[in-house]
């Protein structure tokens, strides 16, 4: 008989743990050990991992940390945990998750089943008609600042398991290993990029922001998407005022608003009459602004509504770069739809939910990529960049789903 362990985790819930790290993906850790690695010896790390954490002799491992650019200048640090350490991070998720979910507000939509950046996006639109003004949220290094002791009885108040209390606060003090090889630890935060964080998240913005909301400003609506959010009031006083009691209230759970990139917007339209210098917002990577819509009857008019941001479409065009899709001269062009057919196809899916038309520039752009190709591919179109592009229409329409956004952008194609 084997001595019984003094958590009751199953092995069942390791193996699906990692099937789930598996099929996300992901870069290796401090121990440099992938995922095709973990794998060649998967029985005998599986069992290892489950016999540590059933026993409590899981300890995990620093972070690694990594600093990827962003959009609007700086860098954004990111902790990457070793495959075994997200394994565990997801067999506590997935037994933390059903608790927290049910409690969690209808208007927190990050990293929740059954809940959107899409849902939250047509929320937003509808309630800036309802509403002329917006309170733009941005908190100051939010991962990095959240009080682990404000989290860790947050977390107690929801759950009284000792092992997930336990991991949770293991890998809260886990270390951050630098690029140089040393280590530095923490008081605040948790990893931009562990699994457990968004989750953690969540839960501690549901107390610190959402409850607080519906108790102190019922009436001003709001869409939270982890930290970032938008809140929709009437007046541009109100929209001042909630401002004002905001940076108190996050004071007191020790974190802070940007002071530049919080910002009350005017949702300018047809109706409004009112100016105020600041009318745009990003929200998901949407631009919210004044846009000239057609109605029903075909008739014009200026409506706020969203469309693909210039940082989003920046980024798209970045990531074609990125792929050098013209010196691919090696490949065909339906080895080249297939390479890249599940990116445009995810950038049509997500930006083309609203205002469609804005995406057309960037797409365009990706066929002037492809007759860029078609140069250096065939002898007969070199240095003929006008006969490139059309014998490139010539192949979309006779092919209109070749490539995922060919039918978009010559709908007439497909008859």
């Amino acid at each position: 008989m084997g001595e019984a362990k003094p958590f009751a985790i199953s092995k069942r819930e390791v193996w699906a743990a990692f099937k789930e790290v598996k099929a996300k993906a992901g870069a290796a850790g401090v121990d440099g050990l992938t995922i095709a690695e973990f794998e060649a010896k998967l029985s005998r790390n599986l069992y290892k991992l489950w016999n540590r954490m059933s026993s409590g002799s899981y300890f995990p491992r620093p972070v690694r940390r990594v600093e990827i650019a962003k959009s609007g200048g700086g860098v954004r640090p990111l902790g990457i945990p070793t495959v075994t350490d997200r394994i565990a991070q997801t067999v506590v998720r997935r037994r933390l998750e059903p608790v927290l979910d049910p409690v969690f507000d209808a208007d927190s939509y990050g990293y929740r089943p059954g809940k959107s950046a899409i849902e939250a996006l047509g929320v937003a639109r509808q309630r800036c008609w309802r509403h002329d003004w917006v309170l733009d949220l941005d908190i100051k290094s939010f991962f990095d600042s959240i009080d682990r002791e404000l989290l860790m009885r947050a977390v107690r108040h929801h759950t009284d398991c000792r092992w997930v209390l336990l991991y949770i606060e293991r890998w809260l003090d886990a270390p951050v290993q630098l690029a140089d090889g040393t280590q530095v630890r923490g008081e605040r935060g948790t990893p931009q990029g562990a699994v457990i964080s968004p989750l953690l998240a969540n839960l501690f913005l549901h107390y610190a922001f959402d409850l607080w909301m519906r108790r102190v400003h019922p009436s001003i609506p709001f869409e939270r998407y982890a930290d970032d959010a938008i809140c929709h009031c009437t007046s541009k006083a109100q929209a001042a005022d909630l401002q004002a009691a905001l940076e108190r209230r996050l004071a007191e759970c020790g974190l802070q608003l940007h002071p530049v990139k919080t910002r009350i917007v005017y949702c300018k339209d047809e109706d409004r009459r009112g100016d105020w210098p600041e009318q745009s917002f990003d929200f998901l990577g949407y631009t919210f602004r004044p846009r000239r819509s057609k109605n029903r009857w075909g008739k014009y008019f200026i409506n706020f509504s969203p469309a693909v941001s210039r940082k989003a479409a920046k980024a798209m065009r970045q990531n074609l770069r990125r792929w050098a899709l013209h010196n691919r001269s090696d490949k065909s062009l339906d080895d080249l739809a297939r390479m890249f057919n599940p990116v445009v196809r995810g950038w049509i899916n997500y930006f083309g939910h609203f205002y469609k038309s804005a995406l057309y520039p960037t797409l365009r752009h990706l066929d002037r990529v492809l007759a860029r190709w078609a140069m250096r591919k065939y002898k007969r179109l070199r240095r003929h960049k006008r006969r490139a592009r059309d014998w490139l229409a010539g192949v979309a329409s006779r092919q209109p789903a070749l490539f995922a956004h060919w039918s978009l952008l010559r709908p007439t194609a497909e008859r």
